[in-house]
């Protein structure tokens, strides 16, 4: 498959996965519609199984191995919620694999991989690191590596997110998005873009680790030190060869940098207005729609809510 075919594949994913996952709901907020001033539209993905968008991309990609791959069994690397989804995929295809997290992943997120069926192992303390070694193990023992971002069958998967919000609201004029390897956003925007190409795709990254929105600056992906945020869900370095770089680089129309406050505030805000729990990652869209959401004043916003798997000691801090 290449990337022109994903708004297609990603169709072809929403009918493939539909068994399997749930539909989750396109809410009007309207209190960050008052704050800023647009319609703002909330994509509630922190409701789905494992409680993450991860796991789209995760089923699309296990229904597309042949038997002999399934067979084999799969090696995923994750900070925790690809890690999560791959494990109850796997477990509901009654597949085998391992689970790599970096040495730092929160207990919160350990807990919901072996809870899903997951054989969770240690190794790194960079997202990048861990990747590095989950592909070398797989290789080592003819396994199938299942990358978190870096696979187009991945990427179409969670770009049934999209499918769903095209359905579900007739005009969306901006979307904002949450970013660590890109794939949502690659998947998401490759869609929705399809559909309307005037839609503006707005990029959210925290400051502590804003390495694609570097990347793109920079013209090529650049490895970067991350430094803690509240978003462990899009810490970390990208894949020297992700196809997902290109992609953000076509799609994305503005880049939102975000600072620790900015999006500790945004997930109060959440929490008390519409009495759910959000991780960091999806403070970060949400504190991207509240630095720049005075620009869509009228317009139809639409931000996606990617995960709630927060551990009860960030929890404590945000609040």
């Amino acid at each position: 498959m290449n990337k022109e075919l994903l708004p297609a594949q990603a169709v072809l994913a929403a009918n493939r996965i539909a068994a399997y996952i749930r539909e989750t709901p396109l809410d009007y907020s309207p209190y960050f519609s008052d704050l800023t001033g647009a319609n703002v539209y909330l994509k509630l993905e922190n409701l789905q199984h494992t409680g993450s968008f991860k796991l789209r991309g995760a089923f699309n990609k296990l229904l597309s191995l042949s038997a002999e791959d399934r067979e084999a069994g799969g090696v995923a690397a994750s900070s925790g919620n690809h890690g999560a989804a791959i494990a109850y995929a796997m477990n509901e295809l009654g597949m085998s694999g391992t689970i790599f997290v970096p040495e730092q992943t929160s207990p919160t997120k350990v807990d919901a991989i072996k809870r899903a069926g997951g054989d969770v192992q240690f190794f790194g303390t960079d997202g990048l690191d861990t990747e590095t070694h989950a592909r070398e193990y797989a290789g080592q023992n003819g396994m199938v590596y299942l990358s978190p971002y870096n696979d187009l069958d991945v990427i179409a998967g969670q770009g049934t997110c999209g499918v769903e919000i095209a359905k579900q609201l007739s005009i969306v004029d901006a979307i904002f998005i949450a970013v660590g390897g890109g794939g949502l956003i690659s998947g998401v925007g490759s869609f929705l873009k399809s559909v309307n190409p005037s839609l503006t795709v707005v990029a959210c990254q925290p400051a502590a680790s804003a390495v694609m929105t570097e990347s793109v600056k920079a013209g090529k992906i650049l490895d970067l030190p991350s430094d803690p945020t509240l978003s462990d869900g899009t810490a970390g370095g990208i894949e020297a060869d992700a196809i997902t770089f290109d992609i953000c680089r076509e799609i994305t129309d503005e880049f939102v940098v975000v600072s620790e406050e900015q999006i500790a505030e945004a997930m109060r805000g959440f929490i008390d207005s519409h009495h759910m729990l959000i991780e960091g990652a999806a403070g970060v869209a949400i504190a991207g729609l509240l630095a720049s959401g005075h620009k869509y004043k009228g317009k139809n916003v639409v931000v996606i809510v990617c995960g709630a798997n927060i551990s009860r000691e960030t929890l404590k801090k945000v609040i």
